[in-house]
């Protein structure tokens, strides 16, 4: 997925700075990545580690990460049923085609017409095969999360979902095909939570926390919320032009809530080893950080320039580089 502050170009950095610090036999170590999104970093260090945590508010977060990170052994005929959710008849009553399609009437174009249905009858499909208890959680959630991705690579909007284009470009036009979510198979047993993290924090324990909240006043909830309705599929009175529904407000993006969440955090958290990644066009300053974080123990930072892209409003997610810099801050706390 195209997703704003995603660390897929960083992980490999990432990975090498905490082994830097940690060690590189990480085979004994419990990883919490405690703001997911769509799991880039926990799927990065899934196969180094005894276990994994991970957590985000977002529902369609909790999806991805249900599959990518707790599911870890094969499934039996998963392309069965992948095979038999795309070649269903598709149906014209469902809520994205009813509230997010312009051919309904709904005056939103967040999809083409058939893709809105076609996202429906498949999420139907898929509901209906859990209450028959005909699949398991493992591939409902392995199906879930082929949808969501599947979905967003149709999607007619300028990479995120705080609004629609107002003509089908050219990646919204093609036809919606379920693709597989293939996550990582191992022998470790893994655990995912839909939690706040400053409440989940004080009911976990491990060995590394990595940290990549919310940098700026961007809600996620309003980003995304499309996909958060897709996972959900509940019954709500769609708000406004866009659509919205109730949203998450996270203290992350209030400038007035966001060092004092952090300090919470920090102090609660019952891991040694915490790595933040936050960069440098933030809420907080790295001085912020540097003085939260050493109040707890040896702080140390590390920094990477990087190339960030901004989505282009063009026909094909086209990208403008433009470059930043990634801000790794460092604890070994001293007391746990």
């Amino acid at each position: 997925m195209n997703y704003i502050g995603s660390k897929s170009r960083l992980s490999s950095w990432i990975q090498e700075e905490v082994k830097k610090v940690v060690g590189t036999d990480l085979s004994d170590k419990i990883f919490c990545d405690l703001f997911a999104g769509t799991g880039v970093i926990g799927r990065a260090f899934k196969q180094d580690v005894k276990q994994i945590i991970s957590n985000d508010l977002e529902h369609y977060s909790y999806v991805l990460n249900r599959n990518y990170i707790q599911n870890h052994q094969p499934i039996k005929d998963k392309e069965i049923y992948l095979n038999k959710l795309n070649n269903l008849p598709l149906i014209d009553n469902g809520f994205i085609y009813q509230n997010y399609c312009l051919g309904s009437g709904s005056k939103r174009q967040y999809f083409s017409d058939e893709n809105g249905k076609k996202i429906d009858t498949i999420r139907v499909k898929i509901e209906r095969w859990k209450e028959a208890k005909e699949i398991d959680d493992n591939l409902y959630y392995f199906l879930l999360a082929s949808l969501v991705e599947s979905a967003d690579k149709v999607a007619n909007t300028a990479s995120v979902y705080g609004a629609f284009l107002k003509h089908i470009k050219k990646s919204a036009s093609k036809k919606l095909t379920l693709e597989p979510a293939y996550f990582m198979e191992n022998h470790n047993t893994h655990m995912v939570f839909n939690r706040d993290s400053n409440e989940l924090i004080k009911e976990i324990s491990g060995d590394i926390l990595y940290l990549d909240p919310p940098y700026n006043q961007r809600q996620y909830s309003s980003n995304y919320h499309i996909l958060n309705t897709i996972t959900r599929y509940d019954n709500f009175a769609p708000k406004g032009k866009t659509g919205l529904r109730e949203y998450n407000r996270s203290d992350y993006c209030k400038k007035s809530r966001v060092r004092q969440s952090l300090e919470e955090l920090i102090r609660d958290a019952k891991f040694r080893y915490i790595f933040l990644s936050y960069n440098n066009e933030g809420l907080m300053s790295k001085l912020d950080i540097q003085q939260i974080m050493s109040r707890y123990g040896e702080y140390s930072l590390q920094v990477k320039e990087y190339q960030r892209f901004k989505a282009d409003k063009g026909e094909n997610r086209d990208y403008k580089a433009d470059k930043t810099y990634e801000h790794l801050h460092i604890l070994k706390k001293k007391s746990i």
